[in-house]
């Protein structure tokens, strides 16, 4: 895998940076969905989809609880990758409450290639 697709050098370097990260959570554990978010520090955190039978996160829910259980206060941007499952393209209606919650400013959602699926767009 290479650390930055084609679909990723013509974002922001920040903002190609959580694609990355994303499609690294998701091709190291194997599951279909990886997500990063970017605090408004510039820190970076990267997770993918549990499941576990007393536990369930989507990718996103799990890197936001990382973010959160380091002392994140705002999430300035995150990244979802996942597998084309047919799906329509677009967030979970949960991921997309909690992206609206925390007001998040910018939202990527990439195949595990990195491609975009939609063009980058704020998450309200």
């Amino acid at each position: 895998m290479s650390t930055t697709s084609e679909a990723a050098e013509g974002l922001d370097p920040e903002d190609a940076k959580l694609v990355t990260l994303a499609r690294s959570a998701r091709a190291r554990t194997g599951v279909a969905e990886g997500a990063a978010v970017r605090d408004d520090i510039g820190r970076t955190y990267a997770a993918a989809t549990v499941h576990l039978t007393a536990l369930q996160l989507t990718a996103l829910q799990a890197a936001v609880a990382a973010a959160v259980s380091s002392g994140s206060t705002t999430i300035d941007a995150a990244c979802v990758v996942r597998d084309g499952d047919g799906a329509a393209p677009g967030l979970r209606e949960t991921d997309q409450r909690l992206l609206d919650d925390l007001r998040v400013g910018s939202v990527l959602l990439a195949a595990p290639d990195g491609t975009l699926l939609a063009p980058p767009r704020a998450a309200g």
